[in-house]
């Protein structure tokens, strides 16, 4: 069967396991700007605070994939579970990262002007600062995205949601017939998932940043 056949033939499997795969990838995303904005938020101003939140974070990602996968199955078992865990784990570090660097790179005299108007810290948190760093925090979410949609596919290990599923029945049939287009279907379906969140966050991103900052 040729690849384009087996795509056809395959068209509704794959459409599920790429519907499963976006619907991972943006809980895990979401559950982790929730954690990873408020830990910014709570330590840019205190540098010693911040310098600890990321290298924890920053050692999340050196942890390999089969191993944290695997960690997390005698404590929630299989699937969804240990799939979004870890998934959330690989996605706090370029966005908090990029939370504490956005809020310290506003401008100090933008602050002080707020400050001369009376506002108080969580005002000017809300209204000046978060809206300025706004474009560095979306761009950290954006990048995590993506290493979530390529790390997504390991969770098939244990069982996760996603086209991950058709690579590794893929690589179980090496030498048989269907081996290669499982492998293919699935590896092209998560490079064409990484150009539509890719490509949607750009738009968010112009949408949700104030039109001064954009221009």
């Amino acid at each position: 069967m040729s690849f384009f056949d087996y795509l056809s033939a395959r068209r509704d499997h794959l459409i599920e396991l790429g519907l499963e795969h976006i619907q991972v990838v943006a809980l895990s995303i979401a559950i982790a700007t929730a954690i990873a904005v408020t830990l910014g938020v709570l330590v840019y101003r205190r540098p010693r605070q911040a310098q600890i939140v990321l290298a924890v974070t920053g050692m999340f990602l050196t942890i390999p994939s089969y191993a944290l996968f695997g960690l997390f199955i005698p404590l929630v078992g299989l699937g969804w579970q240990p799939t979004v865990l870890a998934l959330v784990m690989y996605a706090l570090l370029p966005i908090v990262r990029n939370t504490i660097t956005g809020l310290q790179g506003v401008d100090q005299a933008v602050i002080e002007s707020a400050q001369g108007m009376g506002m108080g810290p969580w005002r000017r948190l809300f209204r000046i600062e978060l809206p300025l760093a706004w474009p560095v925090i979306m761009a950290g979410i954006r990048v995590s995205t993506l290493i979530l949609i390529g790390i997504t596919a390991i969770a098939a290990a244990v069982n996760g949601p996603g086209l991950g599923q058709d690579i590794f029945d893929g690589l179980a049939r090496i030498g048989g017939a269907s081996a290669l287009n499982l492998v293919l279907g699935g590896t092209l379906g998560i490079v064409a998932l990484a150009l539509l969140f890719d490509a949607a966050f750009a738009g968010v991103s112009r949408l949700t940043t104030s039109r001064g900052i954009r221009d």
